[in-house]
């Protein structure tokens, strides 16, 4: 099933950074590395909440998912990790990322025989703001039987570079890599639909929030084409109040708008993302 959303979202154009012949963008929202991931077997509300497994930011933030809370119903906001990488660190990373060719864009569409699994998205932005995008079905799900030996070796690469993403403390230059802490996001985006009698367990019933901004959920944001949503963002004096509100409720929490219940499902929006 699609994603409606993906983390990777276009810079802005602000000048370059970084030493060597692989500068990279500069400023804190503009997006120099991404990881993400794409459709698969899963859930539609479930994927509204998804964010990318690494996001790596020309100021040097880099986020990516914290531990989850193994318990149902979860927290109504998902759990993502901050640190901070020097301009040393992003250059290793960068030169790591040419060596799993990822400065030119590919797609690498088998093995058809595995089906419903994701598939894996690579986003690099060189200086000029010009994305390379690849794109690869499968890459962990799949041992690349019977397919051409180039492929293999490309694929080989690009898993042993997202590996690298995982243990960064054991490769990156030392002092390189910051200490994690919570993203503080500052906005939040907002999918909504009026909860049914199916949506409610009588064993898992939750209490009720009243929904705190001005604006009611039925005229909140707009609606999602193909789906009985909306979805709007909360910003500024909005995000102020929602936020702690959202942080102090879980995945099943009715809210309450003009006597109406609904269902919300929260996405904290990364420094390159705006918008629905």
């Amino acid at each position: 099933m699609l994603l409606v959303a993906t983390g990777c979202a276009r810079p802005s154009s602000n000048g370059p950074r970084g030493g060597g012949d692989l500068p990279y963008p500069t400023g804190a929202p503009q997006l120099v590395l991404c990881v993400d991931s794409c459709c698969g077997f899963v859930a539609y509300e479930y994927s509204l909440r998804e964010f990318p497994f690494f996001s790596l930011f020309g100021n040097g933030r880099a986020t990516t998912p914290g531990p989850q809370i193994e318990i149902y119903p979860g927290p109504a906001l998902p759990n993502i990790q901050q640190q901070t990488i020097t301009d040393e660190g992003i250059r290793a990373i960068l030169d790591a990322a040419r060596e799993a060719g990822l400065y030119e864009s590919h797609d690498y569409i088998e093995p058809q025989t595995i089906s419903d699994a994701p598939t894996t998205i690579f986003t690099v932005v060189d200086a000029g703001g010009t994305q390379h995008v690849t794109r690869a079905y499968a890459l962990t799900e799949s041992n690349d039987d019977g397919l051409p030996s180039a492929q293999r070796e490309a694929r080989h690469k690009l898993r042993h570079f997202l590996d690298q993403l995982g243990r960064l403390r054991q490769w990156l230059p030392a002092g390189s890599v910051g200490e994690e802490s919570s993203f503080q996001p500052d906005a939040l985006r907002v999918y909504s639909r009026a909860l049914t009698a199916e949506d409610e367990d009588a064993d898992l019933r939750q209490e009720p929030k009243d929904w705190p901004l001005d604006q009611p959920l039925s005229t909140f944001g707009g609606p999602v084409e193909g789906q009985d949503l909306r979805c709007g963002v909360a910003e500024g004096a909005d995000f102020d109040r929602l936020f702690p509100e959202a942080r102090d409720s879980n995945e099943l929490t009715p809210w309450v708008s003009e006597g109406t219940r609904y269902k919300l499902v929260f996405r904290p929006l990364l420094p390159d993302e705006s918008g629905c």
